[in-house]
């Protein structure tokens, strides 16, 4: 089924979103000092994030390597002017696993965000996508 929201108006620079089973997000575009939710921008960055993330984990699981756990840091560099689109972005993954190899590691992430993550598809061609990670042993 394809996606489908309601936004609905909060006020000039706040909307509310919600999905087809009613969970509900509010996104704001605030500045820094009145912030209170993530914008859109941010909500992107968060979804390709994840999304590759849900691959990552999916592959690391098939190959029957222990996991524990996964975190990221992500960061974007957007253009000056507009539509301030993303002209890069940079994403560093924490696998938590005992036996997760760096071969491995790098092939995982590199196809979950080239070939399988859609979110990251939907991004403009032109935009660069970076990954690092760091194999956390505990």
């Amino acid at each position: 089924m394809d996606p489908k929201i309601k936004m609905s108006y909060v006020d000039d620079e706040k909307y509310n979103v919600e999905n087809r089973t009613g969970n509900t997000v509010t996104i704001d575009m605030y500045e820094s000092e009145k912030k209170e939710n993530l914008s859109p921008v941010e909500l992107l960055l968060g979804a390709v994030t994840s999304c590759a993330a849900v691959e990552i984990v999916s592959m690391i699981k098939k190959r029957r390597r222990d996991f524990k756990n996964i975190k990221a840091e992500s960061s974007g560099t957007r253009a000056e002017t507009a539509p301030r689109y993303f002209k890069s972005i940079n994403i560093k993954y924490y696998i938590y696993s005992s036996d997760l190899k760096q071969d491995e590691a790098e092939r995982f992430i590199s196809l979950s965000i080239d070939k399988y993550c859609s979110v990251g598809s939907t991004i403009r061609k032109d935009t660069i996508i970076k990954h690092s990670f760091e194999i956390l042993r505990n």
